[in-house]
């Protein structure tokens, strides 16, 4: 896979993320065990927040992932994290995910967004 995401997988991220959330949505980074690549941000946030630090944090999913298999709970689907001004949600699909920032909104809708974001990271395994 190439240094960033295929611009046909991260156009189908942002316009999924987009119809599952609307105007709450803050960004969408994709991401491999090696690469983060963060294909949307909304125009009125900076630019300014560590994407390395946070896709690290977000590649122990990898690892957690595994872990979760077969457990009594059922198949893991997603990890919501909460702050004081927004959420952040990852996805993880085989080796490769997406971590999906969003203002304060109902917690029905993340459901809504991890199943979109599962949907687009299934349709399109890396190489």
């Amino acid at each position: 896979m190439s240094e960033s995401a295929p611009a046909d997988l991260a156009d189908q991220l942002v316009s999924a993320c987009r119809t599952a959330v609307g105007d709450e949505l803050r960004s969408v980074t994709y991401f491999t065990d090696d690469v983060e690549d963060q294909i949307y941000l909304r125009e009125d946030l900076e630019s300014d927040a560590d994407l390395v630090g946070f896709a690290d944090n977000e590649r122990l999913g990898f690892h957690s992932q595994s872990l979760y298999q077969e457990t009594e709970l059922g198949q893991y689907h997603f990890t919501i994290r909460v702050f004081d001004r927004g959420y952040l949600t990852r996805v993880i699909v085989g080796d490769h995910g997406a971590f999906v920032t969003t203002d304060a909104m109902e917690m029905d809708r993340f459901k809504e967004l991890a199943s979109a974001v599962e949907s687009v990271l299934e349709e399109e395994q890396p190489v």
